[in-house]
């Protein structure tokens, strides 16, 4: 998903912070705030635009994990990610983005429109619930689900496999031209 700018910063539901206001910040947005106040999730657990960066053939890519969720321990739980588009679409790339997680990949993914959303385990790609906002566990289940869910293994050549997948589904899904996104 390519993001452009509006032109103006909004305050950060999470951080307090300002933030470039882009085509999809207000959805990041909304998703935290839900995440939070409807879903009991703590403030501190969440990060936004977490960067997925590695190199493809000598060229830098750099992707996005709109929201990722973390435990105490600071192992990453739920890694989500929003998409313009059929949610099915989207979900090995939000499974390849979760798996190359930069401290180590997270153990469930969300991928949702804001109408439908899907959540998946990042170690099988199996699916556990699909439907609107219900699909997203509040804390305590997520707790529950995270600690049953089994865990990816990257190993490098696995690494460079979801590497090339992560990138080829994020430029398949980007609808910008060469120049905007350079």
């Amino acid at each position: 998903m390519h993001e452009i700018s509006l032109g103006y910063t909004i305050e950060d539901y999470l951080s307090g912070q300002r933030v470039e206001a882009t085509t999809y910040e207000d959805i990041r947005q909304a998703i935290a705030r839900m995440l939070v106040e409807r879903k009991g999730y703590p403030a501190a657990s969440l990060k936004a635009k977490v960067r997925v960066a590695f190199q493809i053939d000598g060229r830098n890519f750099s992707g996005c994990l709109d929201l990722v969720a973390y435990a105490d321990s600071g192992e990453p739980l739920l890694a989500l990610l929003f998409c313009a588009g059929e949610v099915e679409t989207y979900t090995r790339q939000t499974v390849a983005g979760a798996r190359l997680h930069p401290e180590q990949p997270v153990r469930l993914v969300v991928v949702t429109d804001t109408k439908k959303a899907m959540l998946l385990q990042v170690a099988d790609g199996k699916l556990i619930s699909e439907a609107g906002y219900q699909a997203l566990p509040d804390w305590e289940r997520l707790l529950e689900l995270a600690s049953k869910a089994p865990r990816y293994v990257l190993t490098e050549e696995r690494r460079k496999i979801e590497q090339r997948l992560f990138y080829a589904f994020s430029e398949l899904s980007c609808s910008c031209s060469d120049q905007e996104c350079s």
